[in-house]
């Protein structure tokens, strides 16, 4: 039997999680097939071809879906990410892996230089990393993965072992992120939000100087259309602020880019409460975790939202005012169940208005403001649809009462992710694949949307939305 079909099979009764529905069998083997193609023995590359190391936020992303085929994993990914995290907290956004070529991705291992410039400040010696961060994810998708199999989790110590370095990470992006000093995380590269080429960066990006094109090349138009990626005037940016920040020794609050994106700092509140539950699990209390997730949430509404445009904005702190454009990014915060009620229908109204058009000229949710000036349908973050920010947002909506319209993005997110071969990206208007094909967090997230049901209901799911809500109790 191969290691698909060893993933596929039916497992005894008890281990319900892992029983594809009947109904969609194709979508559930297919899925597996992508997450099985992309795995390394210790954890799974987004893509063979376009990124063949292990990223942060797709390695949560991840082990999310991978929960439904193999908990076990599903905790070897969060903890193989974990274990190159560095002695300050944080936690790199690329761990390399030493066998792929140098010029097979670009910025390489010896463009971050982690284990000499990051030196002071905790990088490891043996483990080749980036310098920045993606967002924090992890503390959400290592409780799921929990809940996959509390058995298992329990028998190996998952949560014990990991739970010390998901604090250390949020005290790093609490204490030594909060560069404007309201409470909230920046953000000092656009590669760390993970929507590299939003156009909510290309004001703050008008102000680096891009570096000279004849000091890199680019291996990603080896692999993608140039036509989807970032300019080679923003990559020289990209560049030019990366190696600013490794000469800088990779220390935090000097550099020329410094942005609160609601999107990052939604996922972090998140991660608080799921880092309570944690606590929860190993027997501490959560409550100020609890506490923390509302304070933040407040400072979140405080210095982000914008009730005119109902969305939260990007904060540019160099720039001193809010970004103007409206982004994916701007929704994301409809995640969490403990936003105000009128904030959270205002962020309903936006999503199924006209500047992102749900339900009515799209099916997924665009990255982009569907009117705005730079909107470009294939064009990477400038207004292609992702999956994991509808994942994101089909959580929000269920968490917030909308039953119907988050069975509607889940129905299209199923349908899409099979018809498009797993793309990472699609056209928001007609459902085309963009991007890569075979493409991780695409399967890992149709895959847990196929097994949490309609209604938010299934096996492993059930129940996870409620786990997000800010209850101010702890579970054990």
């Amino acid at each position: 039997m191969d290691r698909t079909a060893q993933l596929t099979a039916r497992l005894p009764e008890r281990e319900f999680a892992y029983d594809p529905p009947a109904s969609a069998s194709s979508l559930h083997a297919g899925a597996a097939r992508v997450l099985e193609e992309n795995w390394t023995g210790t954890s799974t590359v987004p893509s063979r071809s376009l990124y063949p190391h292990q990223w942060s936020w797709d390695s949560a992303f991840i082990a999310i879906g991978l929960r439904h085929l193999s908990p076990l994993r599903a905790q070897t990914e969060l903890e193989t990410l974990l274990a190159a995290q560095w002695g300050d907290g944080r936690v790199p956004h690329i761990v390399f892996n030493p066998s792929v070529p140098l010029d097979a991705y670009f910025p390489s291992p010896d463009f971050w230089r982690s284990s000499t410039a990051g030196r002071a400040v905790g990088a490891q010696r043996t483990v080749q990393t980036s310098g920045i961060v993606q967002p924090p994810v992890h503390a959400l998708a290592a409780w799921l993965v929990h809940r996959a199999d509390p058995g298992l989790s329990r028998a190996r110590g998952f949560l014990a072992r990991v739970y010390p370095r998901l604090a250390a990470w949020h005290r790093y992006l609490l204490h030594r992120r909060d560069l404007g000093g309201g409470g909230l995380v920046s953000v000092v590269h656009p590669w760390e939000q993970g929507m590299d080429n939003s156009p909510c960066w290309d004001a703050p990006l008008s102000r680096v100087t891009p570096a000279p094109a004849r000091s890199f090349r680019r291996a990603d138009l080896d692999h993608g259309a140039p036509e989807d990626r970032p300019t080679d005037l923003d990559y020289g940016r990209y560049v030019r602020l990366a190696a600013d920040y490794r000469d800088g020794g990779y220390a935090d609050g000097g550099g020329e880019f410094a942005v609160e994106d609601p999107a990052f700092n939604a996922l972090l509140i998140a991660s608080e409460q799921a880092l309570a539950r944690i606590a929860g699990e190993l027997g501490a209390a959560g409550t100020a975790r609890h506490a923390r997730a509302e304070r933040l949430t407040a400072a979140l509404v405080e210095r982000l939202w914008d009730p005119a445009s109902g969305l939260f904005r990007c904060l540019d702190l160099r720039g001193g005012g809010h970004i103007p454009e409206r982004s994916v990014s701007g929704l994301v915060p409809l995640l969490l169940p403990g936003l105000p009620r009128e904030t959270a229908g205002a962020l309903v109204r936006t999503l199924c208005g006209p500047h992102f058009g749900l339900g009515t000229s799209t099916e997924l949710v665009p990255s982009y403001d569907l009117l705005g000036e730079a909107f470009d349908p294939h064009r990477y973050w400038r207004g292609p649809a992702w999956f994991n920010t509808s994942w994101l947002l089909e959580r929000g909506l269920r968490a917030h009462g909308h039953r119907e319209r988050a069975d509607a993005l889940r129905a299209a997110v199923l349908r899409l992710a099979q018809a498009g071969d797993f793309a990472e990206y699609v056209d928001p208007h007609t459902g085309e694949a963009c991007g890569t094909t075979g493409f991780a967090w695409t399967a890992a997230l149709a895959l847990d949307l196929l097994h949490r049901g309609p209604g938010g209901d299934g096996a492993a799911g059930a129940g996870d939305t409620a786990d997000m809500r800010d209850d101010g109790g702890d579970r054990g």
